[in-house]
């Protein structure tokens, strides 16, 4: 493990980054955070839809998802009971702003009441995209990047997850990557929280191996960003444990044998709860510069969490030993007596471990050295002040990390 390095942020910039993240921890308790409520099955998905007389409904999709047939019951069943839907299959793997332009355009052009978000995290950060341009019309996209920009209430929208990893079923979060500019952001706002997640194990048998491997080390990212930051709550380390541990216990045998439903199904339980853990308690480093290797090189946001999460909790060392410590206590990883330094390098080597059997890379490939100081800033204007990390970085240090990730 790295040891911590001098810290170059200025002062002043340091002060007004923690004070920010403290009035957010204080705000907490106060704001008007809630879980989407877990349903199982497509007839409860219909009888919410009748309950509340919406007659017209917009499924966001991707065409991958759509081609491999995994909406087509969730269709039969609304044909059934005569509720119209509309599909839009066009999102790509990092949205964008088009992407939700077209999908809004079908929404209304079809009178629609309702979106169903049905995929993986780029089809849930469009449909919410979506929610929220149906909510400010007038509002260009880019406008409500940000914290709490949306305060109107969006159409009803129901998440279903295809992938066990992005917990998008949960957040208040869509990113989007502008279509022009290439730059990827977030819109933070409670209004885009689904009302209601669907959790059915048997969406998930299909996916591709590298899917699984992806998607799951996508939620071990939230959780343990989750579990490592200063704006924790107790149950946000309650979720946040929960999840780490079903996801060491199980990620692998979804991996291995995909057809296991009760590995799928703890791996959609484990990235529920990570979804709840970081919704509250937000990320770090690890997802603001996977953030800026979407927007730049498409790059997969899994994949991206994947590689650089060990290389993050190394170079915070020290801060979070005791944090790791806890992790590997609850995941039975260790005994009581090991050292804090010594649970942390366990957790570490575990993920590191669980890449490599997943044949996850250790480096990203498509990162060019002449990019990195523009992708630094990207990532230091990102994270500072929102991200309650451990420790504070600056754009200097930043780029320190994307050095190491380089092939």
């Amino acid at each position: 493990i790295v040891k911590n390095k001098g810290v170059n942020m200025n002062f002043f910039k340091k002060i007004y980054c923690r004070l920010y993240q403290f009035v957010f921890k204080i705000l907490l308790p106060f704001l008007p955070y809630r879980q989407p409520k877990i349903i199982t099955d497509n007839l409860q998905v219909v009888n919410i839809l009748k309950q509340k007389n919406l007659k017209n409904v917009l499924i966001v999709t991707d065409d991958g998802i759509f081609s491999l047939g995994l909406t087509k019951s969730l269709e039969d069943e609304l044909l059934k009971n005569n509720i119209n839907y509309f599909v839009y299959k066009d999102t790509v793997a990092n949205p964008t702003t088009q992407n939700v332009l077209d999908a809004v355009s079908l929404y209304i052009s079809n009178n629609c009441q309702a979106i169903i978000g049905f995929g993986g995290g780029s089809s849930m950060d469009c449909a919410k995209a979506v929610g929220a341009k149906i909510a400010y019309p007038k509002k260009p996209i880019n406008k409500m990047k940000g914290v709490l920009k949306i305060r109107r209430k969006i159409p009803l929208l129901i998440a279903v997850p295809t992938t066990a990893g992005t917990g998008s079923e949960t957040t208040l979060a869509a990113v989007i990557t502008d279509a022009k500019t290439r730059h990827k952001y977030a819109i933070n706002s409670f209004p885009l929280i689904p009302s209601y997640a669907l959790l059915n194990a048997n969406l998930t048998t299909g996916l591709p191996k590298h899917i699984t491997a992806t998607t799951g080390m996508d939620a071990l990212t939230h959780a343990i960003e989750a579990f490592i930051g200063n704006s924790t709550t107790k149950q946000t380390r309650t979720f946040a444990l929960k999840s780490i541990k079903l996801i060491f216990e199980n990620l692998l045998e979804a991996y291995n044998n995909g057809q296991n439903l009760t590995a799928r199904q703890n791996m959609l339980t484990a990235s529920y709860y990570a979804g709840v853990a970081f919704t509250k308690s937000y990320v770090g480093y690890v997802h603001a510069i996977a953030h800026t290797l979407g927007g730049k090189y498409n790059t997969a946001h899994g994949l991206a969490n994947a590689v650089i999460l060990p290389y993050v909790l190394k170079r915070y060392g020290k801060k979070i030993y005791k944090k790791l410590w806890k992790i590997a206590i609850h995941c039975n990883l260790i005994d009581k007596n090991e050292s804090y330094e010594g649970g942390a390098k366990i957790v570490i080597e575990k993920i590191e471990n669980l890449n490599k059997l997943m044949n996850i890379p250790t480096k990203i490939s498509s990162l060019r050295e002449e990019d990195i100081t523009e992708l630094s800033y990207l990532a230091e204007k990102e994270a500072n002040p929102l991200y309650p990390v451990p420790v504070l970085l600056d754009k200097t240090q930043l780029q320190e990390i994307y050095y190491l990730i380089k092939e």
